[in-house]
């Protein structure tokens, strides 16, 4: 192959992907330093430097890829997830900037409620919510759930790095389904897309069905488990869920039938709309 100096093939990738990718010069940038081991600072601050064949060789075929559509964390392992990175595959979903909004009201209340330490991921994935939970607090007692062994093991690997698995606990399982334990804190981020929805959407091309098909409306999972949590949640618990945004009425239904003394809240996110439901023992 004919040597290529960084900045010619961060032009020429730009180009190519400016139709495929709502940031592509970002995107180029990040399979660069992942082919090369650098950091981005450094690529700009080089842009002369040749890149060997064998370089040239991986990063055509992950552009190939990426232009098809294949999501970048899946290309280079890895997704920033509030501040951390994660380890990914297609095995799981990639964390979300959505899913930061659940996250965040974890810790505000966690923090309002020092004496209540014990929770429950549901559908774990990655494990983003149940790593960030025991990262930020060290007395947490985390239980990580997920019917996917596949899932508890990137997620079992997210843990390991981030020196919390003394913390967090795996568990394959069907929700909350046999489970004896009660919980101060029930957070779930499950599947939410209706299946014939799920059919058109490009995300099931590559991300994995299981953490995607919420069944026929949508609801299927999330409706189970606001069910078991009346058995599994302490007196004064909190119940956080991630919905879809066209959701919300329903899963207020859902909510107020299951929980008719407690408080719900929809809370909105960046775009204006109802992302998640708290429900306040």
């Amino acid at each position: 192959m004919t040597k290529i100096e960084i900045k010619d093939w961060l032009i020429e990738s730009t180009a190519l992907l400016s139709n495929h990718s709502e940031f592509p010069f970002i995107e180029t940038q990040v399979l660069l330093a992942f082919v090369t081991g650098k950091s981005r600072e450094w690529l700009i601050g080089h842009p002369v430097v040749q890149l060997t064949n064998d370089q040239l060789g991986r990063l055509s075929t992950l552009r190939a890829r990426l232009i098809e559509g294949e999501p970048l964390p899946y290309l280079t392992g890895k997704q920033a997830f509030f501040g951390l990175d994660f380890a990914v595959d297609n095995h799981v979903l990639i964390p979300r900037p959505e899913t930061e909004l659940l996250v965040g009201e974890c810790i505000q209340w966690l923090n309002g409620h020092p004496s209540k330490r014990k929770m429950v991921d549901v559908g774990t994935g990655s494990g983003a919510i149940a790593v960030i939970l025991a990262h930020q607090f060290n007395d947490l007692d985390v239980t990580a759930i997920d019917c996917s062994a596949e899932a508890l093991a990137i997620a079992s690997e997210n843990a390991k790095t981030y020196y919390v698995d003394g913390q967090v606990h795996f568990l394959k399982n069907d929700l909350l389904t046999g489970l004896e334990d009660r919980f101060d804190l029930i957070a779930a981020n499950l599947p939410y897309i209706p299946s014939e929805v799920l059919k058109s959407l490009t995300v099931s091309k590559y991300e994995p069905r299981l953490a995607l098909d919420g069944g026929a409306d949508g609801l299927g999972l999330i409706r189970q488990l606001i069910e078991q949590s009346k058995n599994r949640i302490k007196p004064g618990g909190l119940i956080i869920l991630e919905i879809e945004t066209s959701q919300s009425a329903a899963c207020l239904k859902l909510a107020e039938n299951a929980f008719p003394l407690a408080e719900i809240t929809p809370m909105i996110d960046l775009a204006k709309h109802p992302r998640i439901i708290k429900i306040q023992l």
